[in-house]
């Protein structure tokens, strides 16, 4: 085999991941197309223990520092395939051809979008697909939030502590919600629910100023949240059949293995962690899945 082990992606599960399986004196690369992740791209990070404010950039490049010095190889490629054979994996990338007995799959959820004018150009700014992340950057402002189901509604629960007002929009007048947080958010009074609408655009001039319904309405914003759903990243394993639950996430145990042997799973792919999707959680099961390897290594 090239590598005991072979962690696919390069972000805040994978990094990690790396560094303690080098700790562990386990043969390892770390391959990712971006590295350092989508956390990279976020513009202020303030939930990282130790540090009060820093770039997704910088944090990452710290990741991927330590991961180095640890002795972790770093490969900036793109995975085209996993394949079982005898005794382990093949993984091939857009450059080279790898065969290892451990695999940890730590990709993200892709975000489903709006598709909208103004929606990718400012992410990482005024747009974000996630409240606990980014709510606190908009303190004491108005935001609007497109949505339908529990995330939606709970992320506006949470961001009506946070903001002066909240805008929830949803294209229907039923939500696809538990009652309980839609009740609850009915007794929000700085909540405004803007039913039988769709957004058109948002716009901007220094700041984001308003996001531009069909109707021709506009909701004079600072912030812009999209919480329509998520799709796990797991198509590079998928026709392996692993076991998923109900919203194709991998089902692993207590130690991130996955049903299928030798092959393991951290972030926002698996089942583990309340599906909390937050840096240090996935940064915890990075960890837990190289000390989990270890184990099975020693034994044999």
């Amino acid at each position: 085999m090239d590598y005991e082990l072979i962690v696919v992606g390069a972000g805040s599960a994978w990094l990690p991941a790396g560094m303690y399986a080098s700790r562990y004196k386990i043969h390892n690369v770390v391959i990712g197309a971006q590295p350092g992740g989508a956390l990279a791209t976020s513009h202020k990070v303030e939930n990282w223990p130790w540090v009060i404010s820093a770039s997704g950039k910088e944090i990452m490049d710290s990741f991927k520092e330590q991961a180095e010095l640890s002795g972790s190889d770093i490969l900036q490629d793109t995975v085209d395939s996993i394949n079982q054979i005898d005794g382990g994996f093949c993984i091939k990338t857009t450059n080279k051809e790898f065969t290892t007995r451990f695999v940890i799959l730590a990709t993200w959820n892709t975000y489903r979008k709006l598709w909208i004018p103004g929606e990718q150009e400012f992410l990482g700014k005024w747009v974000s697909y996630c409240a606990t992340c980014d709510g606190m950057f908009f303190k004491g402002r108005d935001i609007a939030i497109v949505g339908w189901g529990n995330t939606a509604l709970t992320e506006a629960l949470y961001l009506s502590e946070l903001c002066n007002r909240v805008y929830i929009v949803h294209r229907k007048d039923t939500f696809r919600a538990e009652d309980i947080w839609l009740d609850q958010v009915k007794k929000k009074e700085n909540i405004e629910l803007v039913l039988k609408e769709e957004v058109d655009h948002i716009e901007w001039s220094m700041f984001l100023e308003k996001a531009v319904l069909k109707s021709g309405r506009e909701l004079k914003i600072d912030g812009f949240f999209v919480a329509i759903g998520s799709d796990p990243s797991i198509n590079l394993v998928s026709h392996m059949n692993p076991k998923v639950d109900d919203e194709n996430c991998l089902v692993v145990d207590k130690r991130q293995a996955t049903s299928i042997p030798g092959l393991y799973a951290a972030w926002d792919v698996t089942t583990n962690s309340n599906k909390f999707k937050q840096t240090i959680m996935s940064a915890a099961e990075g960890c837990l899945a190289a000390d989990s390897i270890h184990e099975d290594i020693l034994r044999g």
